[in-house]
């Protein structure tokens, strides 16, 4: 039953316009941009078509575990929260549930970029590195789903989307998945490497270098994961007191 499931949330992000175009073929466009204008011939060309590869990877999973939310909204407003109110669940399973289903549609925007990574770019490493790295940007995106899920029970469904939009573009770039970290000012510098998308992409920067990801990168993820499952379980509660 849950493989059938899983199925169903596949089949419907994929058949949402929407999801299609920004969350799955934006990222891997970038990627290409990023990859191909400008440093064809230089002698950095592979390193940077593979870290790049990772970025946009985290930040396809971002966007995709973000618009979560968006479908929360929408289900609280036909009245799906009510519904819930009745059963036996606490919020904790209310949450955990929704969580683990809206990480299904994390997957293809993952997958999308990685197979342009390899298949378009010529980005090349071991079986175990390719399946490492998916299951750890698939994992690692918990937070925002969570972040996403309490934005979606806290406010209106057109409010949501323009808020998951903000946090989306926000947390990219100050965590550094479009650029390269070490370009920026010190200053951001230090606050990026404590942003949960930074630690997030870190996971995938230690496995293409074929190593396991530090404790400060798992340590910073569970610490966001802890927070915004927090705000997604307070933001349920208030939103059942007032639906």
């Amino acid at each position: 039953m849950t493989l059938e499931y899983v199925k169903l949330e596949v089949r419907r992000a994929l058949r949402d316009t929407g999801f299609v175009i920004f969350g799955i073929g934006m990222p891997v466009l970038m990627y290409l941009l990023f990859t191909n204008i400008g440093v064809s011939g230089r002698e950095y060309e592979d390193e940077w078509k593979t870290a790049s590869m990772v970025g946009m990877a985290a930040y396809g999973a971002l966007g995709a575990a973000l618009s979560t939310g968006t479908g929360v909204a929408e289900d609280k407003s036909l009245g799906w929260l009510r519904q819930l109110r009745i059963t036996p669940m606490s919020p904790r399973q209310v949450v955990t549930g929704r969580a683990i289903t809206g990480s299904v549609v994390v997957l293809p925007a993952i997958a999308a970029v990685l197979a342009a990574g390899g298949l378009v770019n010529g980005v090349r490493m071991d079986a175990w590195q390719w399946a490492v790295l998916t299951v750890l940007l698939w994992l690692g995106a918990l937070p925002f789903t969570l972040l996403g899920i309490g934005n979606g029970y806290r406010l209106t469904a057109q409010t949501t989307g323009v808020v998951n939009v903000a946090c989306n573009l926000g947390l990219a770039i100050v965590g550094g998945l479009w650029f390269p970290v070490d370009l920026f000012p010190g200053w951001l510098r230090t606050l990026s490497a404590y942003t949960p998308a930074n630690r997030f992409a870190d996971l995938g920067r230690a496995t293409t270098h074929g190593g396991a990801p530090g404790l400060t990168t798992v340590a910073v993820l569970a610490f966001w994961a802890a927070l915004f499952g927090a705000y997604a379980m307070i933001s349920y509660r208030r939103s059942a007191r007032t639906v």
